[in-house]
């Protein structure tokens, strides 16, 4: 079966970026305190599906894709552009 992958070979084009953000963050925050906030949209993530998010082995639904603009306060494209 076909599995869809980035060019990159990655199943997401995010991954990086928010691992930068989060890291970016004054507070440091870590990928636990992320899935943390990430829960209090009412989406149930924990600290191994960030971390794999950020490493690219995990692919991000459309619904995480937009929590995630609205934490980090960027767009949609920001975080898709390669």
């Amino acid at each position: 079966m076909f599995k869809h992958k980035a060019k990159d070979g990655t199943r997401n084009l995010c991954g990086k970026k928010v691992m930068a953000l989060r890291m970016a963050m004054v507070p440091k925050v870590s990928q636990r305190k992320l899935a943390e906030m990430v829960q209090l949209y009412g989406v149930d993530i924990d600290k191994t599906a960030v971390r794999r998010i950020e490493i690219g082995e995990r692919y991000v639904t459309d619904i995480e894709l937009k929590i995630l603009c609205e934490i980090f306060q960027v767009s949609a494209d920001f975080l898709l552009d390669e």
